[in-house]
């Protein structure tokens, strides 16, 4: 286990030179400098699986930040094992949590995630100490605290990021595994009040994920920044000179062979002048990749090329960038590598006319910022931002580009639809899996820039006043409060 420096970054003043931020900011400031006189002798630890990959791993650090601001302590520890066994156990109950088949879980399974998540509760206690308020996120380190709290009397908290909105036996087995380790929690999050499992009941709290509106992936872009950023990652050319030097790790592009490439080698890729329709997340299979691809081609090939309609012209001059993270940078989904790998070779076996507008991007990980700045700049890039997953515990990529004025396909997962209105935000579809239903929507959209223009301000505006990263925090320090000692709340 390992302590994550969290660099101070966006000062809270700078939250009050946004004329749109500052009704939101002022309403969590002055809550907040309320709620935080009960915890000032208590120290607030986030424990989670990785420092690097998803949405958990990116709110922790602005979380921290802001809190740390307010004049609370906080921290953020980071569990740690070199048995990859683990990690491919803890996905397998992240995939039957959404519902999905998967492996039996074994006696040997359940002994290898208590050896674990007891070696890491040991090393925890050389951090915490009595009264400390300590959140544990998702399945990974769930195991910890009936360990912790043999040696130190903490207050712990589970935050599950992940859920269905319904049960079957793939999710009656993962729960029936957690349900014991949980027994021991204080309090519990959860994004959605369909995700809470039977046998959780009371000291439950609803919190959704959120954005920093000021952080790399989400801050505004001036149009010189947002050139320099495409040009500095390897994703546009240019002859004209450039401020900054380029990105020491750049994007890759899967080449028509099925190798990886510059992203500028071959066709440009027309980030700045075609229609782009943009899907960024992990390479996981729960994410409808495939479908997606699938249903482009598909409208691709009834398109026909000698129409002079202008939806049908804008249909064939639409491009689909499917990115995500370098695999071998995500330490806690083994499986990304596999998923990524099938959709390549199912990119390689497009005709080629096709392969062109199908771009298959693979994210350098090594310098955080430089990542979330690539992601800034392509969702910007962009004329939709899909995200067309299969399940969805939240969903925050949907809720970045809304952010951005981005309107929004979606699948009807829960967690999306739970920020995305049809017709409103941007459109649902009803079966991600489905490449004809996935066709027909972006023809749709395609179709009627008016109304994707008319969605994506509606959007924006959504997120301003539900998806902000004060809102979630305001909710958290309510639920410190909350599970303080009734004299100390007093």
């Amino acid at each position: 286990m390992y302590q994550v420096n969290i660099k101070e970054g966006v000062q809270l003043d700078d939250y009050r030179s946004y004329a749109t931020l500052v009704p939101a900011f002022n309403a969590f400031y002055n809550e907040a400098l309320l709620l935080k006189r009960s915890l000032k002798d208590r120290k607030i630890w986030m424990i989670n699986s990785t420092e690097h990959g998803g949405g958990v791993a990116e709110m922790l650090p602005r979380m921290i930040s802001i809190l740390r601001q307010l004049g609370l302590q906080a921290d953020w520890l980071v569990m740690e094992t070199n048995e990859q066994d683990f990690f491919s156990l803890t996905k397998n109950i992240h995939n039957l949590i959404h519902g999905q088949p998967g492996a039996e879980i074994t006696a040997e399974d359940k002994a290898l995630y208590e050896r674990i998540n007891k070696e890491n509760a040991q090393q925890l206690t050389k951090y915490v100490q009595k009264n400390d308020i300590v959140v544990f996120h998702d399945p990974q380190p769930a195991g910890m605290a009936q360990e912790v709290k043999k040696l130190v009397d903490i207050t712990a908290i589970w935050r599950c990021h992940i859920g269905l909105d319904f049960s079957n036996p793939s999710t009656d087995t993962a729960w029936s595994f957690l349900l014991p380790y949980l027994q021991h929690y204080d309090h519990f999050v959860f994004s959605s009040p369909e995700y809470i499992p039977k046998g959780l009941s009371g000291n439950v709290t609803m919190i959704h994920p959120s954005l920093d509106p000021l952080s790399h992936k989400n801050r505004p872009l001036s149009l010189h920044k947002l050139t320099g950023i495409l040009n500095n990652a390897g994703l546009l050319t240019s002859s004209h000179p450039h401020l900054y030097p380029h990105y020491q790790h750049q994007v890759e592009r899967i080449q028509p062979d099925g190798t990886f490439g510059p992203a500028q080698s071959g066709t440009d890729i027309g980030l700045l002048f075609r229609p782009i329709l943009t899907q960024v997340s992990r390479w996981d299979k729960l994410k409808g990749f495939f479908s997606l691809m699938e249903g482009f081609v598909e409208l691709k090939k009834r398109t026909p090329n000698d129409s002079q309609d202008r939806a049908q012209e804008r249909i064939r001059n639409a491009r689909l960038v499917l990115a995500g993270p370098d695999p071998a940078s995500v330490a806690d989904d083994p499986e990304g590598k596999q998923v990524l790998q099938k959709l390549i070779e199912a990119y390689v076996g497009l005709p080629d006319e096709l392969k062109e507008d199908v771009v298959i991007l693979t994210l350098p990980m090594n310098s955080p910022k430089e990542n979330a700045l690539i992601v800034n700049a392509l969702q910007r890039s962009s004329y939709i931002v899909i995200q067309n997953s299969l399940q969805e515990g939240f969903g925050l990529t949907a809720t970045e580009a809304m952010g951005k004025r981005i309107a929004v396909l979606t699948s009807s997962a829960c967690g999306l639809r739970n920020q995305v209105r049809n017709h409103i935000d941007g459109r649902l579809l009803q079966h991600p899996e489905d490449p004809d239903e996935v066709a027909y929507y972006l023809e749709e959209l395609l179709s009627n820039p008016k109304s994707v223009e008319e969605m994506s301000f509606s959007a924006e505006k959504r997120v301003l006043d539900h998806f902000l990263i004060f809102q979630q925090l305001t909710s958290w320090l309510n639920v410190f409060h909350k599970v303080l000692p009734a004299e100390v709340r007093s």
